[in-house]
């Protein structure tokens, strides 16, 4: 369904993330649960998820709002489709544009850096984040399409 249609339906139960998200990939939505991460200018553990099974789940991550450096490329989003994650909502930057805009995936993004992130492990997985204005905490449900990003507490068919 799309997140027009969910927020005109269910207005009370959903909230906007509302951030100037640019979208990235060939797939046109996604729908699925929350898994968290909280990082900053580092990927290790945004790699180190998207190695798990997805199980159709989105990889919702606050990387702080940094544009300075990308802590996602064409390499990350392969492992993603592979490993069956629905999509990924991303407080931060993406590298390698072109190459992810024709991959079966679709990623919200700030921004684009061609300067790859950290590799330190710094961060935090599976607590409740705070982007675009909306507190995300694992198992909460994720509505994305061109129209924008929606989070709810509640599955919507």
């Amino acid at each position: 369904m799309k997140t027009a249609d969910l927020i005109d339906r269910h207005a009370a139960d959903l909230r906007l993330v509302h951030l100037p998200f640019r979208r990235f990939g060939a797939k046109r939505s996604f729908s699925g649960q929350a898994q968290t991460i909280k990082c900053f200018e580092d990927n290790t553990l945004i790699r180190a998820q998207l190695e798990t099974p997805g199980d159709a789940r989105v990889l919702v991550v606050d990387a702080g709002g940094s544009t300075r450096m990308a802590v996602l490329g064409d390499m990350l989003a392969d492992l993603a489709i592979q490993n069956g994650w629905a999509g990924i909502v991303l407080n931060g930057a993406i590298r390698d544009s072109a190459e992810i805009n024709q991959m079966e995936t679709l990623v919200f993004a700030l921004a684009t850096s061609p300067v790859k992130s950290a590799k330190e492990g710094w961060g935090k997985v599976g607590i409740a984040i705070d982007i675009g204005g909306v507190t995300i905490s694992p198992g909460n449900w994720v509505y994305a399409d061109a129209d924008g990003v929606l989070v709810s507490s509640k599955r919507f068919a």
